[in-house]
């Protein structure tokens, strides 16, 4: 994600974490950038933020998670008052590292919360829509790297209706993080889950069977919903359809077996429930951008 954007008036005034703020009616962005090495600096904001990583790197230190290594193209959601402990390992006046914090307020994201529990419950009833009340750590995907992209140019421009169009992107954006998260977090519990959960009970039934074929009548039944019901609560909790799903796992497994030489791509083709090799070399391409021989190749 390329970090040269439109915040040309900002002012070198401190070598670590040096400051830009922009704010509108329902949030706030800063730009941090920082010009040399430093550990162990601290940052915390009273309402929800969401930091993603622009350039360079940075080791984050969050109260009950592991550290880890921060780079461009990923994000971290934090709850009010959560403290970050920074490590700046490789900043230099050549090479500062930059990252965006963007501040919502609990106010609108409770307004769009109520808005998601009305028009588009959880399937399950004990179940409902809310922010995170932890640290959640992701790769941005397509989708949230181009609305982080739009947001900055919102708050950067000088345009009489700027506060309304970010409106519109703050709710896409809190949206696609709630379903971020319901996606990461069903995808990585799912087998403790899917005795309580319906959804989860799916996708381990879809792990567990991705080498027979796979439709949304079967998973539907699975669920017990109609075939819309089950289409609309899937793509509206985890925010991709059952089909999308199901391909990024077959080709998820395809690249865990062709690291084994002794098989053929044809029959990894056949093992992850493909059952035409142009087809899977086409969507091979377009989740890895590689083809299944230069994916081997690579490995």
């Amino acid at each position: 994600m390329s970090a040269d954007f439109q915040y040309s008036e900002r002012r070198l005034e401190r070598l670590v974490e040096n400051r830009t703020a922009y704010t509108l009616n329902h949030a706030e962005l800063n730009i941090y950038e920082t010009y040399q090495q430093a550990f162990k600096v601290e940052l915390q904001f009273q309402e929800p933020v969401m930091a993603t990583m622009l350039r360079g790197k940075k080791v984050m230190h969050l109260p009950e998670s592991p550290s880890f290594d921060f780079f461009p193209g990923e994000s971290v959601v934090l709850p009010p008052g959560e403290m970050m402990k920074i490590d700046f390992p490789e900043a230099t006046r050549d090479n500062p590292t930059q990252c965006l914090g963007l501040v919502m307020s609990n106010d609108k994201i409770k307004a769009v919360i109520d808005l998601l529990n009305e028009q588009t419950p959880k399937p399950e009833e004990q179940q409902a829509w809310q922010f995170t009340n932890h640290n959640f750590h992701f790769m941005n995907d397509n989708a949230v790297n181009q609305i982080i992209k739009r947001l900055i140019f919102l708050f950067t421009e000088n345009h009489p209706s700027k506060d309304i169009f970010a409106d519109f992107m703050l709710k896409e954006l809190i949206i696609r993080l709630m379903q971020t998260e319901a996606r990461h977090f069903l995808m990585d519990n799912a087998s403790e889950h899917q005795d309580t959960y319906r959804l989860a009970f799916v996708v381990q039934y879809i792990r567990e069977h991705l080498h027979e074929p796979l439709t949304i009548e079967c998973l539907s039944r699975k669920a017990c919903m109609s075939q819309s019901h089950f289409f609309r609560c899937f793509k509206n909790e985890f925010g991709i359809s059952p089909i999308d799903f199901i391909n990024h796992e077959r080709v998820k497994k395809a690249t865990v077996l062709l690291k084994n030489r002794l098989k053929g791509i044809h029959l990894v083709c056949l093992e992850c429930g493909f059952n035409n090799i142009s087809y899977f070399n086409k969507l091979f391409k377009r989740f890895t951008s590689m083809t299944p021989s230069e994916y081997r190749l690579k490995n």
